[in-house]
């Protein structure tokens, strides 16, 4: 790290500290009723008024605690180029999964990384209704509520529990499902839990044994993404490419070949 940035065990503490009160906002503001505030990309891509309220808290948290540094976030954060003094920038999801949220699904979480000169050293991902907690450094391991995690030793794409997600976009969905209709007969089955950044996480844990999706943004992936790779798994996009909005894949090293080539016969990063 440059320029006397903390370290990553350092800004781990910080984001464990912020994410944990900003999931006991959500889960009240749960408590006492949710509602639509507004929509994003289409009319049942939804923003909470919880979504906005745990955002501007932890922002509101960062500017005290870390004011020189940078923050992206889903709702109000700043744009991707911007990083602090001390190379940090902080990405936050303030509720993944806000969907599920709106419905009281218990498959909801805040996500924050802080990130040091474009790498991803800390993370954690806390889900709003159970409380579990995972969290990562880079070359420090990943943990769910002080176990350290292994994720699968599948070796069989045939035997293989795949999550996935969708995008909001109708077209783009219709793509996905055509892709999901062509791969479930070479796997044991799908998953769509519909929150990111817990998807990651439980394929890091081996809960599910690979992970898949188009269209994630940071903010959807940045924490997860380190707690699977902290975990064993390769996290990447298609043809070496890292991963992105283009597609991620997090899968145990036995997986990630033939599941790769499978993606990419199938035009996973295709489409709208």
């Amino acid at each position: 790290m440059e320029r006397g940035a903390p370290s990553s065990g350092e800004l781990l503490e910080i984001a464990v500290g912020l994410a944990r009160d900003a999931a006991a906002t959500a889960y009240r503001m749960r408590a006492e009723g949710v509602s639509v505030a507004a929509t994003k990309s289409t009319v049942t891509d939804v923003v909470t008024a919880a979504d906005r309220a745990v955002e501007m808290q932890v922002l509101d948290a960062l500017r005290r605690l870390r004011p020189a540094d940078a923050v992206l976030g889903e709702e109000y954060g700043a744009g991707d180029t911007e990083v602090g003094a001390d190379g940090v920038r902080w990405i936050l999801d303030p509720i993944d999964g806000t969907v599920n949220y709106l419905y009281g699904l218990p498959h909801c979480a805040v996500s924050l990384a802080a990130e040091v000169d474009g790498e991803v050293v800390a993370g954690v991902v806390r889900n709003v209704i159970t409380g579990e907690e995972w969290t990562a450094t880079a070359g420090g391991g990943a943990w769910r509520d002080g176990e350290r995690l292994r994720c699968s030793t599948e070796t069989d794409l045939g035997q293989a529990l795949v999550a996935t997600g969708f995008g909001y976009d109708p077209k783009r969905r219709a793509h996905q499902a055509r892709v999901v209709a062509e791969l479930i007969p070479h796997v044991r089955d799908i998953r769509r839990l519909g929150a990111a950044a817990l998807d990651l996480c439980l394929a890091a844990e081996g809960r599910v044994d690979v992970y898949y999706e188009k269209g994630l943004a940071a903010w959807d992936q940045a924490a997860g993404a380190l707690v699977a790779t902290e975990a064993g798994m390769l996290v990447a996009g298609l043809g070496g490419r890292p991963a992105g909005p283009d597609l991620v894949i997090a899968a145990p090293p036995a997986l990630f070949a033939p599941l790769h080539d499978r993606l990419a016969d199938l035009d996973a990063s295709g489409g709208p």
